[in-house]
């Protein structure tokens, strides 16, 4: 792969983790208007927070790389909203099924980072980048974690 491929391969794999964090930040904004309980509106909006930081920190990258930074969202993601807005206007959506939704979105996430991560033909020459994605992938986690707890207690408590 020349050069120019690499950089290329490089501006696409970081514009798809875009993507993935804009899907990241409906999904969070959706989760907050689906809930009466503040604490919980307060946990989404941080992760939302935390998604927009990634997103601004992926475009100052591919600018770097001399590329376009994407706007958009996944077609993937579009559909599971879709679904989802569907999903709730036939039920009532309970704190739990919105965690459970929540839990889903942080593995499609972590997903993502791993693919770009262990992605043979992406040679992450910059270890900028590389401490940037890992330093993603390690908050993704942290938030799948915490998610995934307050999803158990919220079980017990239902």
């Amino acid at each position: 792969m020349g050069t120019l491929q690499h950089v290329q391969h490089q501006i696409s794999a970081l514009n798809d983790l875009i993507k993935i964090n804009n899907d990241r930040i409906t999904g969070y904004q959706k989760a907050i208007e689906g809930t009466d309980d503040i604490s919980l509106k307060s946990v989404f909006e941080g992760y939302a927070d935390q998604s927009k930081g990634y997103v601004n920190q992926l475009n100052d990258y591919i600018h770097l790389l001399g590329g376009q930074p994407t706007d958009g969202t996944t077609l993937s993601g579009k559909f599971y909203y879709a679904w989802m807005d569907v999903k709730s206007a036939f039920t009532k959506k309970d704190n739990h099924s919105i965690l459970s939704d929540c839990e889903y979105g942080e593995d499609i996430a972590k997903g993502a980072y791993r693919k770009a991560l262990d992605d043979k033909e992406l040679i992450w020459e910059d270890e900028k980048v590389l401490a940037l994605l890992n330093n993603h992938m390690n908050g993704l986690k942290i938030a799948h974690d915490a998610i995934k707890a307050l999803r158990d207690s919220s079980k017990q408590v239902a």
